[in-house]
């Protein structure tokens, strides 16, 4: 008697049977066995468990007898048995529908293949607790293993693998090895090393140039770091080096030295001018070089000079004011005299008043028109036996002459002479040296120097034992140029580098900067730690209103619209109202949901993102119920199947009637609109319905139009 009990149900003829028929039947046997080296599709069942069975000696939905089996259909995850469980065989089997399918063929271990997937499966055919097999498991390949799209791993690495590409939720691709050198070594086409992670270490070495679009450490250096970057939150961006000559050094393209941090040292040299736009702060500001003789303004030193301040202008060449913008000090251009607008006060110290080639002499001029004046002067170089001093009377007198030994006290002097350096005690000194020129000296528990305006408020201060300067108020220049870049922890900086030109930095809890008009109104606001930029009037572009990207909107009218031809709302009609306007409508009944479709194509400036909707509508009657509406979609781009269902539809807070014949609805705008397969350049097709199920209105709703609303993410379709 003939049976079927091999792995491919083949029939196998007994002894003696299929007289005449022989060849038949081997003939389909060998057709079948043709089959299973072949290709079969099948469709599952839309049902969480379905059986697919090799029938007996037939072909007929003998798709399972199939090498290379491809699943289709399939509403959901469903466990799909191969039966019957005594077959013991090896597939190929693509699950080409959108859920997982589990395969099982008895009480052993079963076989799941995620949507999309292909796996090679094998079965052993050990009947009621028979079992199936990834055969692909641990596969071993000898040679070169090609790949025409992508390799997805899908388990993690393990410590002791000496090469392995892994996968896990958390860490992403995983590459993992073990070498003596090192772990990991990425090379070039030419064999040449590119980066290595050496044995057990969590460094990366990279042997060229290293180029990204933002480089972000998030740990510290350390002080023994020859060359490192790095960051913490309460330091920022930290740059750190150790060199023999400096430990910082940033040089500009021609590789000549800019700014230098000597080593060991906290002291900042820049090579060349510091351009700064805005104010300057610094506890200490020491220039290191001379000032030039077309300077419009700056501020030199020289070891023989000293402090040296250099001017350019019309009137004056140097002019320093107080804190009401009243001229203190004037030397006027090409002169080299001091106009001081105020009094002199000198706290301790001699005043020497010296000219070349002639005596030295101080005038005092009348108060009307400065037309005449009192002079002093010095007798000549040969009438000099040796220094003379004299001493101002101590009451109110006047000087009657020379010759007499006379004590001056209670007296102003105008222009004192000072001959004499100070000292590291002095309380107050004001002295001289030809090399330092005129020093001013003190001794205070708070301050060394502090400079006042006449009302007593501090101007500028050098905090006692350091060479530091405070200046209270604004530091006002005709040109401050800076030549740095700015970093992420700076409070309010302003830098310059020649890639990124003039850099203005901020770091607040509300905006990191913001630019205030006259008012003290906010303008301009970047937003802290974003990429923001918000404006807060309008922005003019060449004389008109800047449209940027933003919320959009679109008016669908009813007369766009069609009926969908199942479950459709009626046709288009136009209603005639007795007071002129005529309406463009699609009645919706109130029985059933009805549907409509319509078109839109989206400008290129669409984010890609979700819409939402708001219906216009009116009722044919007064019913005061309320009318639900609800929007799907689904975009398509060139060459996409139309024949594809739409996104999930989302329905929007019903809207009751006013009860009044012919009165317009407006309803909510709706949530979020997912609109599946959304991109630009691509035909979007939208399906609106009335959800009976989610109102209460028991008349007709006649749809004027929709409004949708959509989100641009540039200014224009460029």
């Amino acid at each position: 008697m003939a049976t079927y009990v091999n792995d491919l149900r083949l029939k196998e003829i007994g002894t003696g049977e299929s007289s005449g028929t022989w060849g038949t039947e081997t003939n389909v046997n060998l057709e079948l066995i043709g089959e299973a080296m072949g290709y079969a599709t099948k469709a599952v069942a839309d049902a969480s468990t379905s059986t697919i069975t090799m029938p007996d000696g037939t072909a007929t939905n003998g798709e399972l007898r199939s090498l290379y089996l491809k699943l289709t259909g399939g509403g959901q995850a469903s466990t799909v048995t191969l039966a019957p469980n005594t077959v013991s065989k090896v597939w190929f089997i693509e699950n080409a529908t959108s859920y997982t399918l589990t395969f099982t063929q008895g009480s052993g271990a079963n076989v799941a293949v995620l949507a999309g997937q292909t796996k090679s499966i094998a079965s052993d055919g050990a009947g009621s607790g028979a079992a199936l097999y990834d055969v692909m498991t641990d596969l071993s390949v000898a040679g070169d293993f090609f790949v025409a799209n992508t390799i997805q791993p899908a388990g993690d690495t393990a410590s002791g693998d000496a090469a392995a590409f892994g996968y896990a939720s958390a860490d992403g691709a995983i590459l993992t090895g073990q070498g003596s050198t090192s772990d990991v070594t990425l090379k070039n086409d030419a064999d040449g090393t590119v980066l290595t992670i050496p044995t057990g270490t969590t460094n990366v070495d990279i042997v060229g140039t290293a180029t990204a679009a933002t480089f972000e450490p998030d740990g510290d250096t350390a002080a023994g770091d020859n060359a490192a970057i790095g960051y913490t939150s309460a330091e920022g961006l930290i740059l750190t080096g150790q060199g023999s000559t400096n430990d910082v050094t940033i040089k500009n393209d021609a590789d000549a030295d800019v700014i230098g941090i000597p080593t060991g040292t906290t002291t900042v040299n820049f090579a060349g001018d510091v351009d700064v736009v805005g104010n300057l702060t610094a506890d200490t500001f020491t220039p290191d070089g001379d000032t030039a003789a077309g300077d419009s303004a700056a501020i030199g030193f020289t070891a023989a000079e000293g402090l040296i301040l250099t001017g350019q202008g019309s009137t004056n060449d140097v002019t320093i004011k107080n804190d009401a913008d009243t001229d203190v000090i004037e030397i006027p251009t090409g002169t080299v005299k001091a106009v001081i607008a105020g009094l002199v006060e000198i706290s301790a110290g001699d005043i020497a008043i010296k000219n070349s080639g002639t005596v030295s002499t101080v005038k005092f001029y009348c108060e009307s028109n400065n037309a005449h004046y009192a002079q002093i002067q010095a007798p000549a170089h040969s009438a000099f036996s040796g220094n003379v001093t004299l001493v101002l009377p101590a009451t109110s007198d006047t000087l009657a002459g020379i010759a007499a030994t006379q004590t001056l006290s209670n007296k102003t002097l105008a222009h004192p002479l000072i001959s004499g350096d100070t000292a590291a005690g002095d309380d107050a000194a004001l002295g001289y040296t030809s090399a330092e020129g005129i020093i001013v000296t003190g001794q205070g528990s708070t301050s060394d120097v502090t400079l006042k305006n006449d009302a007593d408020g501090t101007v500028l201060t050098i905090p006692t034992g350091t060479t530091n300067v405070d200046i209270v108020g604004d530091l006002t220049a005709g040109t401050l140029n800076a030549d740095g870049d700015t970093a992420a922890g700076d409070g309010a900086a302003i830098g310059y580098t020649a890639a990124e030109g003039l850099i203005l930095t901020g770091q607040g809890s509300t905006n990191d900067v913001t630019i205030k008009n006259d008012a003290d109104a906010d303008v301009i606001e970047i937003p802290t730690g974003t990429t923001n930029v918000t404006i807060a009037g309008t922005l003019d572009v060449g004389g008109a209103k800047a449209k940027v990207a933003g919320l959009e909107t679109i008016y669908v009218p009813a007369a766009a619209m069609y009926p969908e031809t199942t479950n459709g709302c009626a046709d288009l009609e136009q209603v005639e109202l007795s007071n002129g306007p005529e309406l463009k409508c699609l009645d919706f009944a109130a029985g059933a949901d009805d549907f409509a479709q319509f078109q839109v194509i989206f400008p290129k400036s669409w984010n890609e993102g979700t819409v939402t909707f708001q219906a216009f509508f009116t009722v044919t009657g007064t019913n005061t119920g309320t009318v639900a509406w609800g929007l799907a979609g689904r975009s398509f781009a060139d060459s996409a199947d139309l024949n594809t269902a739409f996104g999930t539809q989302v329905v929007a807070t019903a809207k009751a009637h006013s009860g009044t014949s012919n009165d317009i609805d407006v309803a909510a705008v709706s949530g979020n609109v997912t609109i599946a397969g959304a991109a630009v350049d691509t035909l979007t097709i939208f399906q609106i319905a009335r959800d009976v199920s989610a109102d209460s209105q028991t008349g007709a709703a006649r749809l004027l139009g929709i409004k949708l609303f959509f989100t641009t993410d540039a200014a224009n379709d460029a």
